[in-house]
């Protein structure tokens, strides 16, 4: 319920998201600023069968285009994918590939305990940790991908366990604001991935979940004032639960925002502004760029409004500080999937 405060724990700990059984563990459930939580249980045993999710998402903002990596095993098939936007035109290169299964999947049972890796026949995609950072890699036939994440010392990210049941149940870790440097290459053409000006968001999941779920995400990365400034912002999917996964990250440090924030925007105008407000937070979203998605195999259907676009407004952070947000490059979307 939009405006709702929450009251939400913090998990200090290193936490198992599932009991030996494959259900929820309880103690589980709350927020976490570093990756606590080991999610080995998902995918493994019959508890959830055919309701298993993981997924690794890298979105990857440059002064000239906009790079989004996936790779996912939703238990009865993998679906993987390279999308590439050339801000400077708006042309869009895709290459998607649906796997039987999750056999073109290697995703590791938590997050940074091995690499995840697509193999098929129109994409390759490697995600390895590495010394202060995460090497992202891609190839299809017209991109080619090979960038750094780099983690600052100190730096924090946005982990939540959002409780629908017992036996549906979702982990998600988003970590905005990673600086990046690297090359993008469209076409044979060589971009370059300026440090400094060049931000990546992880949006990593590990759960199970209702068959059919509606969501909102939105995040933003760049400077304001001299500070390094990310933002993190959810809506829908978890209401009722008594979680949410608001946050706002300044040069490192993260604030939990307790509240569901009331999202406010035009499905019939998409490139419309965009309004997400509550108590602590007060942004605007203006679109430059509308991605549009449409997937439907019967069992698995999916339909994706994202816009990509600059964040502006204000956020108090943990001390009750309005922080300034003033053109943060990033996304807003609208989500609808039967999976």
């Amino acid at each position: 319920m939009s405006g709702e405060q929450l009251r939400e724990r913090e998990i200090t700990a290193a936490t198992s998201l599932t009991l030996p059984d494959g259900r929820l563990n309880r103690e589980a459930v709350g927020w976490t600023r570093t990756p606590l939580i080991t999610t080995d249980g998902i995918g493994r045993g019959r508890v959830g069968r055919g309701r298993n999710k993981r997924w690794e998402y890298w979105g990857v903002t440059t002064p000239t285009h906009v790079v989004a990596l996936v790779v996912s095993d939703i238990d009865y098939a993998a679906v993987h994918s390279i999308w590439v936007l050339d801000r400077r035109t708006g042309e869009e290169v895709a290459h998607d590939a649906i796997g039987v299964l999750g056999r073109s999947a290697t995703l590791p049972g938590t997050l940074g305990r091995g690499p995840a890796r697509a193999r098929t026949r129109t994409v390759s995609i490697d995600l390895d940790e590495v010394d202060g950072g995460t090497r992202l890699r891609a190839e299809g036939s017209r991109v080619r991908v090979d960038v750094t994440a780099e983690r600052p010392p100190g730096h924090e990210s946005l982990g939540v366990v959002v409780p629908w049941s017992d036996r549906l149940f979702q982990y998600t870790v988003k970590d905005v604001a990673r600086p990046v440097v690297g090359t993008v290459w469209v076409d044979g053409q060589e971009y370059a991935v300026p440090a400094g000006e060049s931000w990546a968001v992880l949006d990593h999941g590990r759960g199970r979940w209702p068959y059919a779920m509606h969501w909102n995400w939105g995040a933003g990365s760049g400077r304001t004032d001299g500070r390094v400034v990310g933002l993190q912002v959810g809506a829908r999917w978890t209401d009722g639960t008594g979680m949410c996964e608001n946050a706002l990250v300044v040069d490192g440090r993260l604030t939990k925002i307790s509240e569901e924030l009331d999202w406010r925007y035009d499905t019939d105008d998409w490139m419309a502004p965009w309004r997400v407000a509550g108590e602590a937070a007060d942004l605007t979203f203006t679109p430059f760029h509308l991605k549009r998605s449409v997937t439907d195999l019967k069992v698995f259907s999916s339909r994706t409004h994202q816009c990509f676009g600059h964040w502006s407004g204000r956020v108090r952070d943990e001390a009750g500080e309005w922080i300034r947000v003033d053109d943060l490059v990033g996304w807003a979307e609208d989500v609808r999937n039967r999976w």
